[in-house]
């Protein structure tokens, strides 16, 4: 966990962004427990933060409690990871549409940068590394489009899905994956909604498509 988060904002909510992001980034694997001592260890807090931040996570299904009051990443099944993807498919088009109007060149060249960062990742055969600059990409583009409801949505599928995806892109390896950021960009400079709708969900299907080949029957 990023220490620097532990000097910005209350104790409950510092510590709440900082579990948030790793789990985002898929860097807590499905079935990885965690400790309240732990991440209260790791960010310099009490245990109420502590608590308080896994109770938020838990309520979002980023996180869930065993019986034995255990504390992980869920394991999902192969019909749970195709249900996210496939709201990801049906939401993702919709919210990036709303951003459209917004797309100046700024936002533009801040995609750019991130996406240069996933194809890096590809390159070296990083799945961490392109979970993370994946989510740098899609969180720019969705930021804009002003849609808090939309946006909420989104995260809570993200959460609960990139543990599993950053597993299986890490299985898979990244040769095979394909820049499907370069049609959205395309499109986002062209001022297409129906060619950048296309080039979102065409992402999320490729999600789907690992998913399909590579998720434990």
């Amino acid at each position: 966990m990023a220490s620097e988060h532990a000097s910005e904002g209350p104790a409950h909510e510092r510590v709440y962004r900082a579990l948030r992001q790793r789990i985002l980034h898929g860097e807590l694997a499905p079935g990885q427990a965690l400790t309240l001592r732990g991440v209260a260890e790791a960010l310099g807090v009490s245990m109420t933060p502590a608590r308080e931040a896994v109770r938020r996570l838990t309520a979002e299904r980023a996180l869930e409690t065993t019986p034995t009051g255990r504390v992980l990443a869920p394991v999902l099944a192969p019909a749970a990871l195709a249900e996210l993807t496939e709201a990801r498919a049906l939401l993702e088009p919709e919210l990036a549409a709303r951003a459209l109007p917004h797309a100046d060149a700024a936002l533009i060249a801040r995609l750019r940068a991130a996406d240069a960062e996933v194809n890096a990742a590809i390159a070296r055969g990083d799945a961490g590394g392109y979970v993370r600059a994946n989510v740098d990409f899609h969180g720019a583009l969705y930021a804009a489009a002003d849609a808090p409801a939309l946006s909420a949505l989104v995260e809570s599928v993200w959460l609960q899905l990139n543990p599993s995806m950053r597993v299986i892109t890490g299985r898979a390896g990244t040769a095979g994956l394909v820049d499907q950021h370069e049609a959205a960009l395309r499109a986002l400079e062209a001022h297409d909604a129906d060619a950048l709708r296309a080039a979102i969900r065409d992402d999320a299907l490729q999600a789907q498509a690992l998913i399909a080949q590579l998720a434990p029957a």
